[in-house]
């Protein structure tokens, strides 16, 4: 029986790979994203098997509108992945209101209220899975609210793991490296992407030489975690993009 799986951040990227690649193996794909016009294009691509709903995930009233409709079309949902995020470099003390707010409500808090409105939905035996980041324990310059956002994230799963286990609900986080495909494109202020470029040489890391995984290789693991046998857990993998040879 096919599953039903829960996206965010849906419209490009990873959130894109992983409908696609679901969606091609029989499952139901329901893909969320902030621009509406991003998840449609994506799901037309997709077809019948894909469902576009409009959420930004650090708004509760948009995740509550988007699970009540995703209710009406699935009444029950096996999988969540909550990959939506904001990826902004900046220094602290350099930060507007916006730009601290908005990392910590799309990062943290949108997993948070995506999972809060999920939870009645999710079959026993259903994953919620939560993208997080390799930046956690690495010294990023110019990345400390990021960085911050999904350590919080990590903890969060860890505890809510302990919370649904009763429930028969599974929680994992992924920790993802670098990820690429082709026509992505970052869209960061000029200057602050040279600023983090240039900070990043300073404290060791050259982004130019670092190596970067596909899109589409990293939906294996997920694939593989949504068909653990059920007297399997893991709480948390981490992935580093390595040179293929």
């Amino acid at each position: 029986m096919s599953k039903v799986i829960v996206i965010t951040g849906a419209g490009v990227g990873l959130g894109r790979a992983l409908a696609k690649r679901f969606a091609s193996e029989g499952e139901a794909v329901v893909l969320l994203g902030r621009t509406y016009a991003k998840v449609e294009a994506a799901a037309n691509e997709i077809g019948d098997a894909a469902t576009a709903i409009q959420c930004d995930v650090s708004n509760p009233d948009s995740v509550r509108e988007a699970f009540a409709a995703i209710a009406k079309i699935h009444p029950k949902i096996d999988v969540l992945i909550n990959n939506a995020a904001v990826f902004e470099p900046f220094k602290v003390v350099d930060a507007s209101d916006a730009q601290i707010l908005n990392a910590v409500t799309t990062n943290l808090a949108g997993p948070m209220f995506c999972a809060r409105a999920a939870i009645p939905l999710i079959n026993r035996g259903g994953l919620i899975i939560s993208v997080t980041s390799e930046s956690v324990d690495m010294n990023f310059p110019h990345l400390s609210i990021y960085q911050s956002s999904k350590a919080g994230l990590e903890r969060f799963s860890k505890s809510l793991s302990h919370e649904l286990e009763p429930e028969g609900i599974r929680v994992c986080n992924v920790r993802a490296g670098q990820m690429f495909e082709e026509g992505k494109t970052w869209d960061v202020d000029p200057d602050a992407r040279l600023a983090f470029a240039k900070a990043a040489i300073a404290a060791g890391i050259n982004l130019m030489e670092r190596p970067i995984s596909q899109f589409a290789s990293v939906t294996t693991i997920f694939r593989s975690l949504i068909d653990l046998p059920a007297d399997l857990n893991i709480g948390s993998i981490s992935l580093q993009a390595r040179k293929s040879d």
